[in-house]
């Protein structure tokens, strides 16, 4: 007689039934504290918070950014600041190089670069500063995108990247220009927790306006502010810490690569100020959807709107749970209706 297949299937629970009652009783009780402890750790702001990052596949999205910035940001603002006085350029050139820790040879590298203003001007014109503007669109479409695809937003359908990539570039060299004559005026001697306090206001500002303006003012300033303080204050402590780890980096990848190492370092650190910009991103939005004591302050009153009056309504959630393989950028989780170009 042939023996059923399924009669050889052990139950599940077959080997528990053999164990004492005290001891499944104390499995049950362990199984019990574990669901209870998942079902509580769900219905957290922080979990909330990493669903929305494996939704917008952040780590695909932070490199992404960290190489248009690299191509496109940097060389861009070098193209500016070749045309404009030399006290604004020294204020670009030392703000940068104090964001990114750099030293050495590798800081010879980046003042030549900013130094031979004349040379960049004769290689570029005004027909390559005016092509500038069209390469730091690709950097702002980037950044754009971050943020659309962490509010849901759908397109705009206004065809203003150029015009957005512009008046971006043209404020972030303000910024870069206050900072430096900032820390030029207040950066020694007593004076230095008010450069402080100068710089950490103005970088909030900035990460502050920034998702306003590329989200096309679609959403409320003031629920906005969330995501410019986490990207601020995260953005300064990461700045402190480079000129800790940057240097022996520098210098690691200098010894081995020579110039392609110094690039490898600063797309390195630059990868760390695009992990900064999407995670502040969506924990700014979890933040300002929360429906307890944190959501009603930062929209003002429990049934405050998170969109601007004339704003489209956002998209729902993806029906596909996140994934690690897809924050990772292996395979897509959610469609990508939200991008802007």
């Amino acid at each position: 007689m042939q023996l059923d297949p399924m009669s050889e299937q052990k139950d599940p629970r077959g080997f528990e039934a053999m164990l004492p009652s005290w001891l499944r009783n104390l499995i049950d009780r362990g199984e019990s504290i574990v669901t209870n402890a998942r079902r509580w750790v769900e219905q957290t702001i922080f979990w909330r918070v990493w669903e929305r990052l494996f939704e917008n596949e952040f780590v695909d999205r932070s490199v992404a950014l960290a190489a248009k910035a690299f191509v496109s940001l940097f060389p861009a603002i070098i193209v500016v600041a070749a045309f404009v006085p030399d006290s604004v350029r020294a204020s670009i050139y030392q703000t940068i190089i104090n964001r990114t820790g750099l030293s050495g040879a590798s800081l010879n590298s980046v003042k030549g670069a900013f130094a031979t203003s004349d040379d960049v001007k004769r290689a570029t014109g005004i027909v390559g500063l005016l092509f500038t503007f069209f390469y730091i669109n690709s950097f702002t479409s980037a950044l754009q995108r971050v943020y659309t695809r962490a509010w849901r937003r759908p397109k705009s359908g206004k065809v203003s990247g150029y015009a957005t990539g512009a008046v971006w570039l043209a404020g972030i060299v303000v910024y870069f220009t206050l900072i430096g004559g900032a820390r030029h005026f207040l950066g020694r001697g007593p004076e230095t927790p008010l450069f402080v306090l100068i710089a950490l206001a103005g970088v909030v500002a900035t990460w502050w306006i920034t998702p306003w303006f590329m989200l096309g003012r679609q959403v409320r300033l003031r629920v906005l502010l969330p995501t410019g303080v986490f990207t601020g204050i995260a953005s300064a402590i990461y700045a402190g810490s480079a000129t800790i780890w940057m240097p022996h980096t520098l210098s690691q990848n200098q010894q081995q690569f020579g110039f392609f190492g110094v690039a490898l370092a600063l797309v390195t650190w630059l990868s760390g100020v695009g992990l900064i910009i999407v995670i502040s991103a969506c924990a700014g939005v979890v933040c300002a959807e929360d429906q307890g004591w944190i959501g009603q302050r930062i929209r003002g009153s429990a049934d405050a709107p998170l969109l601007a009056p004339d704003a489209k309504p956002s998209l729902p959630a993806p029906d596909i749970s996140p994934t690690l393989l897809g924050a990772l950028g292996v395979g897509r989780t959610v469609d990508d209706s939200t991008d802007d170009g």
